[in-house]
């Protein structure tokens, strides 16, 4: 049976799950309503956080013809994630370029295509959601062969097929006009267009197989997902495990011994356990407790170990703490630094775009990609019932040839017309170089350049700029010298100076000053920071004050309270909104914001 390996990225809500989920169904490995998407959070998000395998078979058996396996691994889509796509292009033949036929390519469209171009991929590029309103799938061709040119494709990288599709209803074509009501067509250009990664050859060779991601199963441990590129993979073989080539992925010469306790190929969704896989074939190997990413699983200790996977580094880091505030304790589980530490060191088996400092007992420094990818983290952490506190997300400073750096976004933007003013304004006092604007129609879109930490903080005030119709997208470009202080608004706290519980008068005197962050009836404590000020300067507040109670009569007394609805923190807020001498107090059923020392 012939192999084929492919990814499919995009950037994010371009469509990549929908168009997977389809493949799956059509090809009856999957029934309907049966996602990609299967992680809680990914299903309340609406987007793809954690890449994942699936394989299908085409064309099905009682066709007449030969069948060929397809492992498709779809990846996020968002930069923050893209540690997880990185890995995947090294272990693949090919990849389905997904883009938006309205919005044409974006930031992440540019990254993971990049990618792939260093890579020598040839990619399909899938023009989708044709039937939107204002799709436009003429000019989305023509954007995405400029975008292939200006990141120099080679001349048949750029001579790539095209495939015309409707994702969520599982529809394909080669041209606009062809009538069509299957993927069929997609499945097709992925025959004749991406090589087979198996052949006899291959598989007569010395095992070498090199893990792309990580998984952890109570029972089985650390388990290895990755592909299988020379030799046969058997259950109870004896390996040996070597470092990668490359200095990235740590010291060339070292090589550990283990054993094959179990190999999984998949079947759709499903992973189905096999006595052995050949050369071409992506599986899941267990046994391997301390296999890394990278690394080269062989049979012969002199084998050539593969090159390293390059990931991308960390560009923002934060502090994890021990809870001390006056509600510590009171809705979580676990609470110690101990629990912090062993999650944090279960997270970093299966999270490689993390990385913790653990030189402290009882603060560890945590690295990630982008506050939605710590902001993730601290998710799932409370979900499992663990309570802690952050400080204020910090950009990574490097130091290179004597001199400071710091990392660096493209920004696009995609607003209305009569927004273009504003939000340039906002971007060039944090930083931010205007590059490139395109109009079409009454939308503008704008490309900047500027420091990531320009962007800290930014996200909620561009959707108050432009009213909700405006899309932010960015993706980290590397380091550039460090350009000294930015202009941000200050943002003032609103700090309780009493405990108890909130009041709507007293809240009804304090919403005229700023945002607040609670409403009546919530428990505040001294130092908690109950909202902001309009005017960015730090206020004490007593939330919990009364009416003054009187028999004298006034026009006042009767006066109707009418309080806006709170400016309800999540993490992602909290986050973004928090100064430098807070900290952000994450629990299972709260968020809140408080001063680093309560009483002042």
């Amino acid at each position: 049976m012939e192999i084929r390996n492919i990814a499919i990225i995009a950037h994010v809500d371009h469509g990549k799950t929908a168009l997977t989920d389809a493949l799956l169904r059509q090809t009856g490995v999957a029934k309907e309503g049966v996602s990609m998407d299967s992680n809680a959070l990914e299903l309340e998000r609406g987007i793809t956080i954690y890449s994942k395998n699936a394989a299908i078979l085409y064309p099905l058996a009682n066709s007449g013809r030969e069948v060929t396996k397809i492992n498709i691994v779809d990846t996020p889509g968002h930069a923050d994630f893209g540690s997880e796509v990185e890995r995947v292009l090294r272990s693949i033949d090919s990849v389905l370029l997904v883009v938006d036929a309205q919005e044409g390519p974006m930031p992440q469209t540019r990254f993971v295509l990049k990618k792939s171009l260093e890579l020598g991929l040839k990619p399909i590029v899938v023009i989708n959601k044709i039937d939107k309103q204002a799709a436009d799938p003429a000019l989305t061709k023509e954007q995405t062969l400029e975008l292939f040119l200006e990141l120099g494709a080679s001349d048949e990288q750029a001579n790539f097929p095209v495939v015309y599709s409707i994702g969520r209803e599982g529809i394909a074509k080669l041209k606009l006009t062809d009538e069509s009501n299957d993927l069929t067509p997609l499945l097709e250009t992925i025959l004749n267009h991406i090589p087979s990664s198996s052949s006899e050859a291959l598989s007569q060779k010395p095992l070498r197989f090199q893990p792309f991601n990580l998984a952890y199963d109570n029972f089985m441990g650390r388990l290895a997902i990755g592909r299988i590129y020379e030799g046969i993979a058997t259950t109870g073989a004896n390996i040996f495990i070597k470092k990668p080539a490359s200095p990235a992925g740590g010291q060339n010469g070292e090589i550990r011994s283990g054993k094959i306790a179990k190999i999984f190929t998949f079947n759709g969704l499903e992973r189905i356990e096999a006595s052995e896989a050949v050369a071409g074939d992506i599986v899941l190997i267990a046994g391997l407790p301390n296999i890394d990413i990278g690394e080269t699983v062989t049979t012969n200790a002199n084998a050539e170990p593969l090159p390293a996977i390059a990931i991308d580094e960390a560009t923002i880091c934060l502090n994890f703490l021990v809870n001390n505030s006056p509600f510590a304790g009171r809705e979580g589980k676990y609470v110690t630094s101990r629990q912090l530490r062993e999650y944090l060191e279960r997270e970093l088996e299966v999270n490689v775009g993390l990385k913790v400092d653990f030189s402290s007992s009882d603060n560890f420094r945590v690295s990630g990609r982008g506050e939605l990818h710590i902001a993730i983290l601290l998710e799932n952490m409370r979900r499992a019932g663990y309570e802690l506190q952050v400080s204020q997300p910090q950009v990574i400073i490097r130091e290179i040839d004597g001199a400071k750096h710091e990392p660096f976004e493209e920004a696009l933007v995609d607003i209305p017309k009569e927004y273009q003013g504003v939000v340039i304004e906002r971007l060039s006092n944090r930083g931010f170089v205007l590059k490139n604007m395109f109009q079409r129609d009454a939308t503008m879109r704008l490309s900047f350049e500027g420091p990531t930490r320009g962007l800290l903080g930014y996200r909620n005030q561009f959707v108050i700029d432009t009213k909700g119709e405006g899309i932010l997208s960015s993706h980290f470009i590397g380091f550039k010298p460090h350009i000294g202080d930015i202009n941000r608004k200050p943002t003032g706290s609103m700090v309780s100076m009493a405990a108890g519980k909130a009041l709507g008068y007293a809240l009804w005197n304090l919403q005229e000053r700023g945002v607040l962050y609670i409403g009546p009836g919530a428990e505040v404590y001294e130092g908690m920071v109950i909202g902001n000020t309009s005017k960015g300067e730090e206020m004490k507040v007593n939330p919990i004050k009364g009416k003054q109670l009187t028999n004298t009569r006034s026009s006042r007394n009767d006066e109707a309270i009418e309080l806006t609805p709170p400016f309800a923190l999540t993490i992602e807020r909290g986050l973004e909104v928090m100064v430098d001498d807070e900290y952000l107090e994450i629990t299972p059923q709260s968020v809140r914001l408080r001063k680093q020392p309560l009483v002042r």
